[in-house]
């Protein structure tokens, strides 16, 4: 096997870890360094502090200091004088996309060695502003000698890359496995009376679809709870819902759900539900945490998203057509109408776990791509 020459970095985003893509970043980086092959990580702060952390003989966390966010971006001027300083310590720039910041901070770099292009999502939300940063956008795409993407879909129907399509190549998020904490899922269990609970987790936004999850649970029987852990600022509004379709008792909203009580939520529900409605969701890491711990998943077919193909339908699970509440509650009763079929969805949704996502297979995978193998 060719060995790595060099130094790497994993550029974007911003620590602590506050979602999907920075997860990705870190789980990279520290898996890489494990290694014995030196992988770094720059990324903005985002509580604004300038640092440099020593995470293990072979890896430094380089956070820059931020001015403020807007749309979603730290503005951190830092990022490009230090990537400047040294960029040339790199034989790899591993870029993290959507993130303008670091989109600049390389394009004024001038480093002339291999890029790495990690497409995690199209620009969705910002669209007047994407106007603006498209001509730096497209200038990425051309200078990537090299573009990843989570699901073979997305990178498929992105109208970004359908004219770079000969350099792009599939690389699956992979996440160590959620370990059953057997105490704590026997006392959500008794909290709910021995309900088959369906448990869903995510930001309280618009596009996570929750508003049909909770409508859903109108065609379920009083033997099912719906849980939805997350915050946002949907809170108020999907609280109000529950109430005026007197559903409370039925649907709780949890709030933020802790590292250590998670395993618990994973390990005593019978499905995992992920009713995201829009393309903004291009992948649901929370989809193979479920899967990780043998759970079916419920999720959605939106067009052009890899959601549906991460959870494999009538394998690890059914997908649905997004904004189909009667849809969500038929799956989820499918699921688990008996024994019999339960057992089949859970045996299928471990193995593609363990075939397509582990933590491993993605550092295994990535390490390739630097070999060009």
């Amino acid at each position: 096997m060719k060995e790595i020459e060099g130094k790497i970095l994993q550029l974007g985003k911003f620590y602590p870890i506050g979602g999907g893509v920075e997860k990705v970043m870190y789980d990279l980086m520290t898996g890489i360094s494990e290694r014995g092959i030196y992988c770094d990580m720059m990324c903005a702060s985002a509580d604004r502090n300038s640092m440099t952390v020593k995470i293990n003989e072979y890896a430094n966390l380089i956070c820059t200091r931020t001015w403020t966010k807007k749309a979603a971006t730290m503005i951190s001027p830092e990022m490009i004088w230090k990537l400047r300083k040294i960029c040339r310590n790199y034989d790899i720039i591993h870029v993290h996309h959507p993130d303008p910041m670091a989109c600049m901070a390389l394009f004024c770099s001038g480093y002339e060695g291999r890029v790495i292009l990690h497409w995690h999502s199209d620009i969705q939300k910002q669209k007047t502003l994407l106007k603006l940063y498209e001509p730096l956008q497209n200038w990425l795409i051309r200078r990537a000698d090299c573009i990843v993407g989570t699901t073979p879909v997305y990178l498929e129907k992105s109208p970004f890359l359908k004219d770079v399509q000969e350099k792009t190549v599939c690389l699956p998020i992979g996440v160590e496995p959620v370990y059953k904490d057997c105490e704590k899922e026997e006392i959500i269990r008794k909290r709910y009376g021995g309900k088959k609970i369906v448990f869903s987790l995510g930001r309280l936004v618009h596009y996570k679809g929750f508003r049909y999850l909770i409508e859903a649970a109108k065609y379920l029987g009083n033997d099912y709870v719906v849980l939805i852990g997350g915050t946002g600022p949907l809170k108020n509004e999907l609280q109000e819902q529950i109430f005026n379709e007197k559903l409370a008792g039925k649907v709780e909203l949890l709030g933020r759900v802790s590292e250590d009580d998670l395993p618990g939520y994973y390990a005593a529900c019978s499905v995992f539900c992920m009713s995201s409605v829009q393309k903004t969701e291009a992948f649901g890491i929370v989809q193979i945490e479920a899967m990780s711990c043998g759970k079916p998943v419920v999720a959605t077919r939106i067009p052009d998203s890899g959601v549906s193909w991460v959870n494999a339908d009538e394998e690890s699970g059914i997908n649905v057509m997004p904004e189909d509440a009667k849809g969500l509650a038929d799956a989820i009763m499918k699921i688990t109408s008996n024994d019999e079929v339960y057992t089949k969805y859970s045996e299928k949704s471990l193995k593609r776990f363990k075939t397509l996502f582990t933590k491993e297979l993605m550092i295994e995978k990535c390490l390739k791509i630097y070999r060009y193998e």
